[in-house]
Order: structure tokens, then C-alpha cells, then sequence
């Protein structure tokens, strides 16, 4: 059961509860449609990275424990974020390369 003070209150005050709930709903909407963005650019980065790597790596036909170590991290994070298909081939190809210890030049 409602208070009758607080249906009373509504009844006087309707309009500035409907403002501030659509104010509210509004922010609400705003700020989603904002992490939805934050998301999607950080996981175009990220399969960015994954790209380049692949690419540097593949060329040379091997890659050294630290870069399928940093790749695997970069994987991970992209794959909590939502991965595709392509992606997960290009991992496949990643993690077949041979593993090399990487010498200074």
C-alpha cells in the first residue's frame, strides 16, 4: 500500500518527476551508448596490435616466446570483449609460427 502522503506528493509534483525521470533515463541512455563506443574502439585496437604483430612476425617466418606471450595477452583481452572469426584464424596462424630465441643485432 502506497502512503497517501506520497501519492499526494506525486499528484502535486508530477511534472518535475517526469522531468527528472527523463532527464535520468536520458543520462542513462547517454553514458551506455558511450561505453558501447569505449568497447568497440578498444577492441579495434587491440586486433589492430594483433594484426601488426602477426604481420611482423609471420614475415620472418618465427616468432620469440615473448611476442606469442604478448600476443596470447592481447587475444585474451580481445576475446572478453567479443572476437570473430577472422581473428581466431589469424591466432591459429600466430601460434603455429616456430619459436625462436630472438638475437641482438
Amino acid at each position: 500500500m502506497i502512503p497517501v502522503g506520497l501519492i499526494e506528493f506525486m499528484r502535486q509534483n508530477w511534472g518535475w518527476i517526469l522531468s527528472f525521470s527523463t532527464v535520468l533515463l536520458g543520462g542513462f541512455g547517454y553514458l551506455f551508448g558511450q561505453l558501447r563506443a569505449l568497447k568497440r574502439g578498444v577492441q579495434a585496437m587491440l586486433r589492430a596490435q594483433m594484426i601488426a604483430e602477426f604481420n611482423r612476425w609471420s614475415e620472418k617466418g618465427w616468432a620469440p616466446l615473448y611476442a606469442r606471450e604478448n600476443f596470447d595477452n592481447l587475444w585474451q583481452q580481445y576475446e572478453k570483449l567479443g572476437k570473430n572469426g577472422v581473428m581466431q584464424d589469424i591466432r591459429g596462424k600466430f601460434l603455429a609460427l616456430p619459436v625462436r630465441e630472438q638475437r641482438r643485432e
